[in-house]
């Protein structure tokens, strides 16, 4: 169990001719590793509409420019100045200026468009011209700006209303007077794959919305600390067992200015998720999931009349149906589709027919297709990415649509991001393996490189850090992945502290062989820096692994997931240089949940432990992710009370840090402060750190001051 099977990349730092004696602050390992330490890339690049063209942001010594860039040469024209912008937006009355660029969006070959001060604006390069698509200040604090590109229409909502606009006027397309009632936002407390709540049809002539009633949710308070006195504000928080809101989906038509609602039927309790169009605009379909998540039919609807049509397929699962994509239609043929689904244990593509008979299961193989990247020029070759040479690689493949061959077009062992241009001809990568930072490559969907626009030297030269391995070790018989960081200037004669970093949840995956790892930041190489081991694991459950790695943890959320890390703590034992009696965890959300469960059932592990935002009793989660993973408290009464932290707290040893965020409304307040009490009753000594203003975690300057306290708690009892 405790060998390694592939050692991938090491930051070795010692065979540079020049000495790195520069060493990390907190600022560099959260702030300036995305800014001075980060790798050198292009600012916003992006295929534009039209062949072999890129566009970025340029910073030259006066101004930002954005450039237009030929994949192929690599030839540069400026398009359009900073400079430029401002005097267009003083010639429209426009009295605010841009200090930099903004985020673009190309509508056309000569026509982009970006938001400003509750306006989106579009600039004709063709003729040198800036207008007004929508104009919004009339409503001030508009929200999730959907643009559509054929007929400029652009839709917005404000505060639970949506609305439209054409440039010169706004329609409301809704005029809900309920707070509880939302539209034109996110549902499903942004599961499944849901990010948005507004969707264009294909030529801009109809919006799907979804439409949500929460009125029925219990409100639940979150304490704003910052008004004398304190004020509470209620959201609406679905928890498990509970009663959940109701969603149904409407369709507004542009030229009759009127809306019908499609007819998805009872139970009100389910979910619409991975809403798509047809290409002719006649229908809309639903991936449509039961509140059990174990049967999901996709059904098709008429996008006039709201009337459903048909079910073209359904899925069921004795655990949980998996929905996070909706279906793509295969370009220049719009009779067919490609449909994701862990029917075959892994994540594949299968070729439907619109009428929803099966043509062919596209992809096979022991991994999970991650991504979809876009068809060639003819359509009948799809790029998409996967974890097909290892599940911490992500490669890019093609599949033949006539004949199901399957290929691995990107080369080298990593982390590549690819996206297609529009007409299929070129795919643009973004490359990094944990010895590579960055490169930016052009291919053709053949898979012949092109082109390399960038190879970005490494940031981190100068610094002097430790040396990172990623490795697998067995448990319960599957390959579990691993992060090791050891100490700069290792001595293995030395005995060192060792801090365990852990997630551990579904839908996450910490260790992949990418830039710095996988991590994010810097934190682990400060720490190495200050004489520790840092160590994680990719335990049971956690994504990319397939079906039937994921679905382990099914109504018994913390048991093998426990097993797995102290797998990972075995493997530490076994090497000299751990200090098995200086042991610390950390982890936040589930990896809180996480850390206080290793705490109170394995008490006698770790010296000290940090748990952020952590779940205590998943009874006081919400629905749509909880019932998931655990069905609901009245289905599994057993798995929710040997979860439940507190029914563990008896066993608590060592010191423990709960730290959370004040305005927390993801993993409420409630959870600490049910484990808090419970340690006063228990007569448990637990510290406590609470952030007022942040939510779920400590974003921007504040996550200096969060690591500093974490760290701080480390060296004190480590």
């Amino acid at each position: 169990m405790n060998k390694f099977l592939a050692t991938v990349y090491l930051f070795f730092i010692a065979s540079f001719c020049i000495a790195q004696n520069k060493t990390l602050t907190m600022e560099d390992a959260f702030l300036n590793v995305n800014t001075s330490l980060a790798p050198k890339t292009f600012k916003d690049l992006q295929w534009m509409k039209g062949p072999n063209s890129l566009s970025y942001t340029k910073k030259t010594f006066e101004e930002e420019v954005i450039v237009k860039k030929d994949a192929l040469t690599g030839l540069e024209t400026d398009l359009v100045s900073l400079k430029k912008v401002n005097s267009r937006l003083n010639s429209l009355n426009i009295s605010k200026t841009l200090s930099r660029m903004p985020t673009i969006i190309w509508l056309s070959p000569n026509t982009f468009s970006f938001d400003l001060d509750q306006k989106v604006l579009m600039y004709d390069l063709k003729v040198d011209r800036l207008n007004v698509l929508a104009d919004k200040l009339i409503l001030k604090d508009a929200q999730n700006t959907d643009e559509e590109a054929i007929q400029h229409h652009t839709a917005f909502t404000l505060k639970n209303n949506l609305y439209i606009s054409d440039g010169k006027t706004i329609k409301a397309i809704t005029d809900d007077k309920n707070e509880g009632i939302v539209n034109g936002k996110s549902v499903h407390r942004d599961e499944f794959g849901i990010t948005k709540g507004t969707f264009w049809s294909p030529k801009g002539n109809f919006l799907a919305f979804y439409r949500m009633d929460e009125s029925m949710v219990t409100d639940y308070p979150v304490i704003d600390w910052s008004t004398k006195p304190a004020t509470t504000k209620n959201v609406k928080y679905p928890m498990a067992g509970g009663k959940s809101h109701e969603v149904t989906v409407g369709v507004y038509s542009v030229s009759s200015k009127k809306t019908i609602f499609l007819n998805t039927g009872e139970p009100k309790e389910q979910y619409l998720t991975n809403i798509s169009w047809s290409p002719d605009e006649a229908h809309v379909f639903i991936a449509v999931l039961n509140r059990d998540q174990n049967h999901m039919k996709l059904n098709c609807y008429n996008a006039l009349t709201g009337a459903f049509e048909k079910t073209l397929f359904e899925e069921k699962d004795d655990k949980y149906v998996k929905l996070v994509n909706p279906m793509v239609f295969v370009k220049h043929h719009p009779e067919q589709f490609i449909w994701q689904s862990y029917r075959d244990a892994h994540n594949h593509l299968y070729l439907y027919h619109a009428s929803g008979k099966l043509i062919k299961q596209l992809t096979k193989g022991n991994w999970d297709v991650t991504s979809l990247d876009g068809f060639n020029l003819d359509g009948q070759k799809l790029i998409f990415t996967s974890t097909i040479n290892s599940p911490i690689n992500r490669d890019f493949c093609s599949v033949e649509l006539k004949t199901g061959k399957t290929s691995r077009l990107s080369k080298e062992s990593g982390t590549n991001n690819a996206t297609v241009n529009e007409d299929g001809t070129l795919i643009l990568n973004r490359f990094s393996n944990t010895g590579i930072p960055l490169k930016w490559e052009v291919y053709n969907t053949d898979g012949k490189k092109l082109n390399t626009l960038l190879e970005a030297a490494n940031p981190l030269k100068d610094y002097k850090l430790g040396e990172m391995q990623i490795f697998s070790i067995k448990n319960n018989g599957d390959d579990l992945y691993c992060r090791l960081y050891k100490p700069t200037d290792f001595d293995a004669t030395k005995k060192y502290p060792t801090i365990v970093y852990q997630y551990g949840g579904p839908n996450v995956q910490l260790i992949t062989n990418s830039w710095k790892g996988g991590t994010g930041d810097l934190w682990f190489q400060y720490m190495a820096e200050r004489g520790y081991v840092v160590f994680t694991i990719d335990p049971h459950g956690t994504e990319n692994r397939g079906k039937k790695f994921e679905q382990t943890t099914f109504r018994q959320l913390g048991d093998i997931e426990l097993e797995d890390q102290l797998a990972g703590v075995a493997f530490l034992k076994t090497q000299a240089y751990v200090d098995t009696n200086r042991l610390g965890l950390i982890g936040w959300s589930y990896g809180g949940f996480m850390t206080t469960s290793m705490m109170t059932r394995h008490p006698n592990v770790f010296k000290a432990a940090v748990a952020g935002g952590p779940v205590i009793d998943w009874s006081y989660y919400e629905i749509m992710y909880g019932e998931r993973y655990m069905d609901t408290p009245e289905q599994n009464p057993e798995g929710y009370k040997k979860s439940n932290v507190i029914n563990h707290l008896d066993s608590l040893k060592g010191k423990l840090l709960i730290i959370h965020g004040a305005q927390d409304a993801v993993v409420v307040l409630q959870h600490s402060m049910m484990f808090l009490k419970a340690a006063v009753d228990k007569g448990k000594q637990v510290d406590f750190y609470v952030y007022p203003g942040h939510e779920h975690n400590v974003r921007g300057k504040d996550r200096v001051h969060l690591f500093n306290k974490i760290t701080q708690y480390f060296l004190e009892n480590l």
